[in-house]
């Protein structure tokens, strides 16, 4: 899907720009992928699980995200620096129609500026241009953060699953499966 760029302002009053992904945006995307996944162990990856990625991968994963009219993939810079993204995936079979899936993550230094909310806006938003009915998405125990932030935005835990996420220590997590309702 197209999305037309955005400045928005950061709660500590710097601006920060919200757009589609480039082609050239590849390495910086893996790169930023790897260091997010190491500050939280509430990303699915670890940051070696992103090793055996390439920039080719990635540059296809771009080239999909920005030819899809089932997909859209937003990235936020700051100063120039990509700090964060988000997609949001719409079903396209007659009975998931109605469904679309999303994800948000910011490093850890740009927690709390409102990148996360400007980024649910614009997913939202987009659901309701693409009229989707339903947005899910997941997070895991302890994220205490996310899912403060998916309430704002009305989404609702339905579900949880045990046992979801392993934890290198051996422990486990659950995972918490939330929708929100559109018009």
């Amino acid at each position: 899907m197209l999305f037309t760029e955005k400045t928005i302002k950061l709660k500590d009053g710097r601006n920060a720009v919200l757009r589609g992904y480039r082609r050239e945006d590849a390495p910086e995307v893996l790169e930023l992928m790897k260091k997010i996944s190491g500050e939280t162990e509430f990303i699915v990856r670890y940051p070696e699980e992103w090793e055996s990625c390439t920039v080719g991968q990635e540059e296809a994963w771009i080239e999909d995200a920005v030819s899809s009219p089932n997909k859209l993939a937003l990235c936020c810079t700051v100063d120039g620096r990509i700090v964060g993204n988000c997609e949001i995936r719409f079903y396209t079979s007659k009975k998931l129609a109605h469904r679309s899936v999303a994800g948000v993550s910011v490093l850890r230094e740009y927690w709390g500026l409102g990148i996360g909310s400007a980024f649910f806006a614009e997913l939202i938003a987009a659901a309701n241009e693409k009229g989707s009915g339903l947005i899910e998405l997941e997070f895991v125990e302890g994220n205490d953060r996310a899912r403060r932030l998916y309430e704002k935005f009305g989404f609702r835990v339905v579900s949880e699953r045990p046992y979801a996420f392993r934890l290198k220590d051996g422990g486990y997590r659950k995972e918490f499966y939330m929708q929100k309702l559109l018009k």
